[in-house]
């Protein structure tokens, strides 16, 4: 990377409108010389901290440490938001670079002697302090993340454990480029009217944009953006069809060529385990989940071991009605998981007379985020207006001001909804900016990433009902990042534990099947009347239909990354991931109409940085708690009653982690849940 000693103004000085940053003047080869710039500055704001003459104390130490490293944290975040949405060879190339660099970086920080001596000093002399709990939380915290990042380990270890992290980011950042890579590559052209059986309007129009995109103008082409090969899947009456593109969804990330990722896999999972044991843990996910709710391996294998059964069940039960129709079409080979959703969709239109061509009309993007805007208004007294002349990141990124009940500016929401071939795919929630009270204070800057496939110029887009719950579930993590109010940025919004930061986003999802919200919300594109109460009464019926194939395919994923986590890898071992997964999926007994959700090569929350490894069990662990949290307004029958969402913003949507998870939740719900309220949510309770 190069050297050099200036950083480009536009990257640090963010003196647009609410504080943000000029986007249009940042440019790809910026970053490089930002980077070896900022990590020397923040480094030398660590070093005055270890030398600081002074006596350790909370603020010249704990809360220096908050503050510090202001230019560089600017300059990562809107790095990795370019990564993620608008990436291009130059980026790439310095991603391959940078996070190897980080992670020296890091290293340098978490195992400065003089500095961890004080963090020592202040933690084991905490219980006599006059701190408030917060600054006793954002002590406690600061102190384990030092001891994890190997501050105590011996010097041979600590430089082992650097170079072990510093790979680690670099296989990260090829695993991601790889998957991106097969996405971006792959396509199936559709060449005459046949190949367009059985497709609703609105995908064949997609997909006429889609191959415009790829220079194959007056054609449709199938992409591996899930806004376009699910319904592809879920229309095609062409079963080869569904089976080439079912076939390329499932094995990106594994196609034997120079973007496969198996080997990354095995070199990642044998440094994560080397990393655990260096640290004292009998494995990676003992690591990993030391500090989350479920605590232990034993606490995650509990809740899936009883999900699974119910799932497989549910999974056995509708599949034989799949194959009951397919006989009926005359199709009498055994079911394959390229049919299951063509054939969910008969199922689901006969039993509740529902399809998605007439769901769709109704669900129009537009509609939707001003529909999420009016539950967080109605919940939380939060107003949104688009800032139409301030430049997002991209041209399609959409820039919102937000204001709270007071009428105040208490954040920034960026919006950026239609896929394209330089964003990853996916949907997820991120930061520019944290909120804290700290040196004058910050708002948040927020934003959200989709992958909704973009319509025709002039035409609206249209979402499915999964899209507009994911649109949801996006949301209501924006929020948590929105309604933050700590003093210290490291227990900032979602900087929470893996398996509590699900909970805020799918909450918020219950909220956009609320009748009153669909009634206001949802009007067909073309004649403008609101959803019919029959149709809302079928969705409302639908709930839980297909609940078994949604479990089963979202559990074998997070036992599987369980699995690999909890064994031992040998360094000198040759270790098979492909084979390590069909192993664990015989194991449990996999149907084989159906496959993970995200199979091993492609595992980007896993694999791409460590955000959801041993974690990835945390969506069910949080939708424990969401269904029970939201029981809770179902039990006084208003889904907005004043006095439930007071406490829900006080206790789960603006705390952070400046309170221990378990004690906030019990501080909004009386105690913690069992697992039955999800399992009833879901239709699978036993």
């Amino acid at each position: 990377m190069a050297g050099g000693q200036d950083i480009k103004s536009a990257l640090v000085n963010w003196d647009g409108v609410h504080g943000l940053p000029d986007f249009a003047a940042i440019e790809d080869g910026d970053f490089n010389t930002a980077f070896a710039a900022a990590m020397p500055l923040h480094l030398a704001e660590i070093e005055a901290i270890a030398d600081n003459p002074q006596p350790a104390s909370f603020e010249n130490t704990i809360a220096a440490l908050e503050l510090s490293g202001k230019a560089l944290r600017k300059v990562q975040a809107l790095f990795w938001h370019r990564a993620g949405t608008d990436s291009t060879p130059a980026i790439q190339e310095l991603e391959r670079e940078i996070g190897p660099e980080l992670a020296r970086h890091q290293s340098a920080i978490f195992m400065n002697d003089r500095l961890f001596a004080r963090i020592e000093a202040l933690h084991e002399s905490r219980q006599g302090s006059d701190w408030t709990p917060e600054q006793v939380r954002v002590l406690e915290q600061h102190h384990k993340g030092f001891v994890k990042q190997g501050a105590k380990l011996a010097a041979a270890d600590k430089h082992r454990l650097a170079e072990i992290d510093q790979r680690l980011a670099a296989l990260a950042a090829g695993f991601g480029q790889n998957v991106l890579a097969d996405e971006k590559d792959w396509i199936l052209l559709l060449e005459n009217q046949d190949d367009l059986a059985g497709l609703p309007d609105s995908l064949v129009a997609a997909m006429a944009g889609a191959a415009t995109q790829r220079d194959h103008d007056g054609k449709h082409a199938v992409t591996l953006s899930r806004s376009i090969v699910e319904p592809f899947l879920v229309a095609s009456s062409r079963p080869d069809l569904r089976q080439i593109a079912f076939d390329a969804w499932a094995a990106r990330g594994q196609n034997g060529s120079e973007h496969d990722n198996s080997e990354i896999v095995a070199e990642t999972l044998k440094l994560r385990d080397e990393k655990a044991r260096l640290l004292g843990y009998e494995s990676f996910a003992a690591l990993k989940l030391d500090g989350t709710m479920a605590k232990t391996p034993e606490g995650v294998e509990g809740l899936l071991g009883k999900v699974w059964p119910a799932a497989v069940s549910g999974a056995a039960n509708h599949a034989a009605l799949l194959e009951e129709i397919a006989v009926e079409e005359g199709h009498n080979e055994p079911l394959k998981a390229s049919d299951w959703r063509y054939y969910t969709a008969k199922l689901r239109e006969r039993e509740f007379d529902l399809n998605e061509a007439t769901v769709k009309p109704y669900f129009q993007l537009e509609n939707m985020i001003l529909a999420a805007f009016d539950v967080a208004g109605r919940l939380f007294g939060l107003s949104f207006r688009e800032l139409a002349d301030v430049a997002g990141p991209h041209r399609d990124a959409r820039v919102f001001e937000v204001r709270n009940r007071s009428g105040d500016v208490s954040g920034v929401f960026i919006g950026d909804y239609f896929s394209r071939s330089s964003k990853r795919s996916g949907a997820w929630m991120s930061l520019l900016q944290k909120q804290h009270r700290l040196d004058g204070g910050q708002i948040p800057i927020v934003f959200n990433v989709m992958n909704f496939a973009k319509p025709a110029k002039g035409s609206p887009a249209l979402l499915s009902l999964d899209d507009a719950r994911t649109l949801f579930h996006e949301f209501g993590h924006a929020l948590h990042g929105l309604m933050s109010n700590v003093t210290y940025p490291s227990v900032s919004g979602t900087s929470v534990s893996r398996d509590f930061v699900e909970l805020p986003s799918q909450l918020y999802e219950h909220w956009l099947t609320v009748p009153e919200i669909l009634e206001k919300h949802a009007f067909h594109v073309e004649t403008g009347e609101p959803m019919p109460q029959e149709l809302l009464n079928k969705l409302l019926a639908a709930r839980t239909f297909n609940s078994g194939f949604d479990a089963v395919e979202y559990t074998a994923s997070a036992i599987v990354d369980m699995r690999f986590h909890q064994a031992s890898h040998d360094s000198s071992s040759n270790l098979d991931p492909i084979g390590f997964e069909a192993q664990v999926l015989a194991e449990l007994g996999m149907p084989e109409a159906i496959i993970m959700r995200h199979r091993t090569p492609h595992f980007l929350h896993v694999f791409y940085g460590d955000g959801y490894a041993a974690g990835y069990y945390s969506y069910m662990w949080s939708e424990v708690l969401d269904a029970d949290a939201f029981k809770a307004f179902e039990e006084v029958g208003d889904p907005f009653d004043p006095s439930l969402a007071k406490r829900l913003e006080q206790h789960i949507y603006s705390t952070g982690d400046s309170i221990d998870p378990e004690a906030t939740y019990t501080a909004f719900r009386g105690q913690m849940p069992t697992a039955d309220a999800m399992l009833n949510k879901r239709g699978l309770a036993v």
